[in-house]
C-alpha cells in the first residue's frame, strides 16, 4: 500500500521540489495550500512529470484556526491513514534588512554567517489574524500544532510508525522566544521565535508520543533563493539577482548553508523520509547542505533546546487548542450556523 503524505506550503518553491522526490517513490501524495488555483497548478505540473501518481489537494490556511479544523476533517473522511506529514508552510511577512548589522558583521568577520542565517541582519513587521492571533506565530507553529492533533488518530493507528516533518531554519534562535510571549508580540522577530517554538515543540512531541509510534524531525533548508528571498529586497531588478549568483557560489566555499536552489534546499526533508524515524536524534536539527562543488547532503546538527523548556511551551500551546476550542463550542451553540460545525 502507498505511503499517505500530506505536505503543507506544497506550492511553494522547496515544497514542490520535495514533492517531486517523493513521487519518485511512489507516495500517495495530498497537497496542503491555501490558495486553490495555486495548488491545482502545482497537482497538474506534477502530473505532468508523474503521470500515474496519486496527487490530491486540500485547501489549509494555518493562519485560520476554522481552516485548519475543517481542513483536518476533510482529511479524514478522504483518508484512513496518515504516514508523514510534512509542516512545511512559513511566512516570514514584510521583512526588513538592517544595514548598519550587516557593515558591522563585515568589520567584525561575521559578515558570512549572518548572510547564511538572516540572525542580526533581519526584522519582521507581524500583523495579527481574525482570530486574534500574531500571523507568524498561527502561520509557522500553532496551525501546524492544531492540525497534528486534529490528525493524531491517523498518524498514532494501528501499530504503524509515523513521522512529523517540520521545516525550521538555521535562524531560530533562543534568544527570541519567551515563554511569557509565545506569539512574539512585543519583538521584531517574530520568524525567528515560532522556528525555535518548533524546534523546541518537535522535541516535545517526541517525548509524549515516542510510544505510539509517532516521531518528529525538524529541518533547516538552508539559503534557497525563493519569493521569500526576493522580498527582503523588493526593489532588486530580476537581473540583478541574476548577476549575483556567481557571488552566492563563491560564498559555497566559505559556507555550506548556501543550497540556492529549490531541490537543493528540499534534500534533508526528503533525506528523512529515507530514514528509520527510531535511528534520529530528536535533539538535531537536520540540515540541507550543498558544498562548494555542487554536491548536496544532509547533516544532523546538535540544536539549543532542552526538555524542560519544550515542556513549558507544549503546555501552553495545549491550553491555548484548549481555549481555541472552547471559543469555537460557543460560537457553535449561539449561531448554529454550518461554519461553526467544525468540532466532531
Amino acid at each position: 500500500m502507498a505511503k499517505v503524505v500530506l505536505v503543507t506550503g506544497a506550492n511553494s518553491g522547496v515544497g514542490l521540489a520535495l514533492c517531486e522526490r517523493l513521487l519518485d517513490e511512489g507516495v500517495h501524495l495530498c497537497l496542503g495550500c491555501r490558495n486553490m488555483q495555486r495548488a491545482e497548478t502545482a497537482r497538474l505540473a506534477l502530473l505532468r512529470s508523474h503521470p500515474s501518481a496519486e496527487v490530491d489537494v486540500l485547501q489549509v490556511d494555518t493562519s485560520s484556526t476554522a481552516s485548519v479544523l475543517k481542513a483536518a476533517q476533510e482529511f479524514k473522511l478522504r483518508y484512513n491513514r496518515l504516514d508523514y506529514l510534512y509542516l512545511n508552510a512559513g511566512i516570514m511577512p514584510n521583512p526588513q534588512f538592517d544595514v548598519k548589522a550587516f557593515f558591522r558583521g563585515v568589520l567584525t568577520g561575521q559578515v558570512i554567517g549572518m548572510l547564511a542565517t538572516g540572525v542580526g541582519i533581519l526584522t519582521q513587521k507581524d500583523s495579527v489574524t481574525p482570530d486574534g492571533f500574531q500571523e507568524v506565530f498561527a502561520t509557522n507553529l500553532f496551525g501546524h500544532f492544531l492540525l497534528f492533533r486534529e490528525l493524531e488518530s491517523l498518524l498514532c493507528s494501528g501499530g504503524q510508525t509515523s513521522q512529523l516533518i517540520w521545516t525550521s531554519s538555521s535562524n531560530a534562535q533562543r534568544s527570541a522566544l519567551s515563554l511569557e510571549d509565545i506569539q512574539h508580540r512585543g519583538g521584531s522577530q517574530p520568524y525567528s521565535s515560532s522556528k525555535y517554538a518548533s524546534d523546541l515543540l518537535s522535541l516535545a512531541l517526541n517525548t509524549h508520543y515516542n510510544q505510539q509510534g509517532l516521531y518528529s524531525s525538524v529541518t533547516c533548508p538552508g539559503f534557497v533563493m525563493t519569493n521569500l528571498t526576493y522580498r527582503v529586497f523588493p526593489s532588486f531588478p530580476a537581473f540583478l539577482w541574476t548577476l549575483l549568483m556567481p557571488v552566492f557560489w563563491l560564498i559555497r566555499l566559505f559556507t555550506n548553508t548556501f543550497t540556492l536552489t529549490p531541490h537543493n534546499g528540499a534534500e534533508a526533508l526528503f533525506w528523512l523520509f529515507k530514514q528509520k524515524p527510531e535511528a534520529l536524534d530528536p535533539y538535531s536539527k537536520y540540515h540541507s547542505l550543498t558544498s562548494g562543488l555542487g554536491y548536496t547532503y544532509t547533516e544532523a546538527r546538535k540544536m539549543d533546546i532542552d526538555l524542560k523548556t519544550s515542556e513549558a511551551l507544549y503546555e501552553k500551546l495545549l491550553q491555548l487548542e484548549s481555549e481555541v476550542k472552547r471559543k469555537l463550542q460557543d460560537q457553535q451553540r449561539t449561531f448554529k450556523g454550518p461554519e461553526f460545525s467544525l468540532l466532531k
